[in-house]
């Protein structure tokens, strides 16, 4: 009688992680711009009835019965987001997480992440892996392929809103994308969090010579080459969003959004491109919220479909980066283009990056090695 072979998979660790090369930003952007590749070809699969949705969230009710279900203090969910993802890759994997921001009172992170990979045939697990550093560099990576395409070539200059974790890797992107950016514009809203964000920067990126910590969201985009919105707000009111005004963007900026963010009624208009990391989680955020979207959904990809139900821009203005990285759509066609990029964070991209940092892994014999059985007690 055949068995079943036996099993393991190895376990990563977040200083695994590093090892392996989960903060080779250089790299993270050619493999975030080959999935997105295979987006555009529709080679992947996500969650839900088209295949295009986020995850799947768990929130908690403002009245429980129960004493100790948790509470819904801010940003308290638990977030599953699994994908298939084709190509090269030819792995399914899921990304599973809690969220409180009362965390960062602990001295933990306001998310704490896991990510399991499996093999995309028989569904068993390959690896299991700390998730937070793999979460941020694929999220900085995307922008890092919006600047090689829809970025000026010889950017210098950076606005940031949020010296957080995401302003990090979304910096770190663009460091890896646009050779001559040299002076980097910082807001915060603490002095803290933008002493802590300088001091990686200097650490980090010496060739940086000119550091200015602006006190408006007009200084951190007049003037900028690429401007970036990276701060955490509360949802449900677009009033209180960032909001990026036309009267404060020059030509040929380059606007990467991965944050809450809105736009004024100048920004609405079709000379301003706008372009959304993938189409169709935005076409499902639309189909499973209700309306309008941006109230749950701060991302301004979603924003721009509200625009469209509104009648206030046109379906047609909306651009996506798939298609550009693929080449069936052109990047940054001239100096002057004002250009905003909307990115909403999918699962397929933990599944590339997860699966390339598992292969180093493999490749350096880095990782424990964990059974989960010689062979099955159930068949």
């Amino acid at each position: 009688m055949n068995t079943l072979p036996k099993i393991d998979f190895i376990y990563l660790s977040e200083p695994d992680m590093i090892r392996a090369g989960v903060t080779d930003m250089a790299a993270c952007v050619d493999t975030m711009e080959e999935m997105f590749r295979l987006l555009y070809a529709g080679d992947y699969r996500m969650a839900g009835p088209d295949s295009n949705s986020h995850g799947a969230i768990v929130v908690f009710p403002e009245d429980s019965p129960f004493p100790d279900m948790p509470k819904p203090t801010a940003d308290r969910r638990f977030m599953a987001m699994p994908a298939y993802l084709g190509g090269k890759f030819r792995t399914a994997g899921m990304k599973w997480y809690g969220s409180n921001i009362e965390n960062r009172d602990k001295g933990l992170p306001r998310s704490i992440l896991m990510f399991i990979l499996n093999d995309a045939d028989t569904g068993a697990p390959l690896a299991v892996m700390s998730a937070n550093l793999l979460s941020a560099y694929r999220t900085g990576a995307v922008p890092g392929v919006g600047a090689r395409h829809l970025a000026r070539k010889e950017s210098r200059v950076v606005g940031i809103l949020g010296p957080g974790v995401m302003a990090r890797t979304s910096l770190a992107a663009f460091m890896a994308t646009c050779p001559h950016i040299d002076t980097v514009k910082v807001k915060g809203r603490g002095r803290k969090n933008v002493d802590a964000f300088l001091a990686w920067l200097k650490q980090t990126y010496p060739q940086i010579t000119t550091v200015k910590v602006v006190d408006t969201d007009e200084e951190v985009v007049r003037g900028s080459d690429i401007a970036t919105f990276c701060a955490s707000v509360a949802t449900g009111d677009p009033s209180k969003y960032p909001t990026v005004r036309r009267d404060w963007v020059n030509p040929g900026t380059f606007l990467s959004m991965p944050a809450p963010c809105g736009i004024d009624a100048g920004m609405e208009t079709p000379e301003i491109r706008k372009v959304l990391d993938f189409t169709g989680l935005y076409e499902t955020y639309q189909a499973e919220n209700p309306k309008p979207v941006h109230k749950v959904i701060p991302a301004v990809g979603v924003r721009f479909f509200d625009l469209v139900d509104e009648g206030r821009v046109a379906r047609g203005q909306l651009e996506d980066l798939g298609r550009i990285a693929a080449g069936d759509a052109p990047g940054r066609r001239n100096d002057d283009e004002i250009i905003i990029l909307s990115v909403g964070g999918m699962a397929v991209e933990d599944v590339a990056w997860g699966t390339q940092v598992y292969r180093n892994a493999l490749a350096k014999g880095i990782g424990t090695r964990l059974p989960l059985w010689d062979e099955p007690a159930l068949r």
